[in-house]
């Protein structure tokens, strides 16, 4: 099995995985993960989450080698809060992983939580369980696929995922957390998406048995080609991120695409995916080798117990953004402290009266000693404090002052930048014409309506076969990326009467 536990854990016999936004939880126990009904108090279980990618806030940032390990965790919380924009009035959990491979600078990618939303999703488990010992970024949990050589950590994986209420892409490089971003598809849009395009409410519960049980191959009137749809969008936007990451990580490829949900597998989603993206795609659905009693469970609840084997062994391996760890041992609490010295102290007492007396004498003495320090250190609190709040006055003053000058200097930049740009770079639309006429005849594409507006142009296709318009597509992202700031087609429906595929593109260049 995979867990091997350090003595420092070895008070731990059970692992509790906790997905608190659907109010399910499993338990490991006796080599067999099963579903947890009733949440309670014990020490002896280790207790497990994750934070769903749209709580979190991301970045990357970089530090030069020459700075002591020490200053670091200093210096990350300075740059969180000057990258990401951070209330200065705010506190937030702000922690961190390195990259492996970091250049001449090292690479650190920063996650960031706000406590009032981590109370919302967590703060009623915690009153039940009494505390979380981990609780990892969702982006961070495919980390270990990797460590448990379950995937090769070579080249570039993408991994999409499902929720109730969220939906995000994550890519590893090299077996390394390289980016993520959450998505406007989760389960929840996609029904209410579908809704939508059908003008009427199915049943929730139909429409994902549907979903589940049949996925893109069902047969079932209006489902299929609605499906088409809506996954046609989610696509479109996973294509958007993946030309995005391309080009800001300098990937030459994405070599293996898995997709999942928490339902369970969308049956023919990894043909329409591999289609549409041109990317090798595969289920999210890997053989842990853990005995389950269901047939299948959340892939995010097994990647949390693989990530809870890991932290048992190495406190380091994974972020930990929890506010609510485990309380200490009874003998390493200030309670438990006070308390077997106030038991020893009268044990001692009953047994030598004047031992008592002399140590009731000595702690009146300590007691008093420790008030006059407190008085010189509260007076001295007071001094610093009324010093921090008129340097805290004096920066407001300066914040205030940047903020004028940034917008003033950001007014001229802006109005520079148009000069140049309409002088230097105006483009020829002719030129623009050209270039997608002798696309257009490439892929054996017509076009029967045109129309431009400053930079934006669309197109009216027609094409015998929905596959060409498709590929046209993927040319046209793959070949001309740096000249276009996005590329839709919104609708690619046949043609009753004709036989042919018709679709409308915008092409926004930049």
């Amino acid at each position: 099995m995979f867990l091997k536990k350090s003595s420092s854990q070895s008070a731990v016999k059970n692992i509790v995985t906790l997905n608190a936004y659907a109010g399910k939880y499993y338990q490991f126990k006796d080599n067999t993960f099963q579903p947890f009904k009733k949440l309670t108090y014990n020490t002896s279980n280790f207790i497990a989450s994750y934070v769903s990618n749209k709580d979190l806030i991301t970045t990357t940032v970089y530090i030069s080698r020459s700075i002591p390990e020490e200053d670091i965790p200093d210096i990350i919380d300075i740059k969180a809060y000057e990258e990401l924009g951070l209330d200065q009035a705010k506190d937030y959990l702000i922690s961190y992983t390195e990259s492996k491979e970091s250049g001449e600078e090292r690479e650190f990618h920063i996650f960031v939580a706000e406590p009032d939303t981590l109370d919302i999703s967590f703060l009623s488990i915690k009153e039940e369980t009494k505390y979380i010992d981990l609780l990892a970024p969702a982006p961070l949990l495919y980390k270990a696929l990797y460590k448990k050589e379950i995937l090769d950590d070579n080249g570039t994986q993408c991994f999409v995922y499902f929720t109730k209420f969220d939906a995000f892409v994550t890519l590893y490089h090299n077996g390394e957390f390289l980016y993520s971003k959450s998505i406007d598809f989760s389960l929840e849009t996609i029904y209410n998406k579908y809704c939508e395009l059908i003008g009427e409410q199915v049943e929730e519960k139909e429409f994902f048995n549907v979903l589940e049980q049949e996925g893109m191959k069902t047969t079932r009137e209006g489902y299929q080609e609605n499906l088409m749809k809506i996954f046609g969008e989610v696509f479109i936007t996973i294509n958007d991120i993946i030309i995005y990451a391309k080009r800001a990580f300098e990937l030459d490829r994405i070599d293996q695409m898995f997709i999942g949900t928490a339902y369970g597998p969308i049956i023919g989603l990894d043909d329409y995916s591999q289609n549409y993206l041109g990317l090798q795609s595969s289920e999210f659905n890997f053989n842990y080798h853990i005995e389950c009693e269901e047939w299948y469970t959340d892939q995010l609840q097994f990647l949390m117990l693989l990530s809870a084997f890991d932290y048992l062994e190495d406190e380091t391996s994974i972020v930990n953004l929890t506010r609510y760890p485990r309380p200490p041992s009874f003998v390493n609490r200030a309670s438990g402290q006070f308390i077997i010295s106030t038991f020893a102290a009268i044990s001692v007492g009953l047994a030598y009266p004047l031992v008592y007396l002399v140590g009731s004498y000595i702690n009146d003495a300590t007691v008093y000693a420790l008030n006059i320090q407190n008085d010189k250190v509260s007076q001295e609190a007071s001094k610093y404090k009324k010093i921090l709040a008129e340097k805290k006055a004096i920066i407001t003053q300066l914040d205030d002052k940047i903020a004028k000058l940034s917008a003033t200097y950001q007014a001229k930049t802006k109005t520079l930048t148009s000069i140049y740009d309409k002088k230097i770079n105006y483009r020829l639309k002719s030129g623009i014409f050209h270039t997608l006429a002798g696309e257009l005849d490439k892929y054996d594409v017509h076009v029967e309506k045109m129309k431009s507006d400053n930079d934006v142009i669309w197109l009216s296709l027609v094409s015998s076969e929905d596959r060409k318009l498709t590929e046209l597509i993927k040319y046209i992202s793959d070949n001309h990326f740096q000249e276009i700031n996005q590329i839709n087609i919104e609708l690619i429906e046949k043609d009753p009467e004709s036989n042919y595929y018709k679709g409308l593109l915008k092409v926004d260049l930049k």
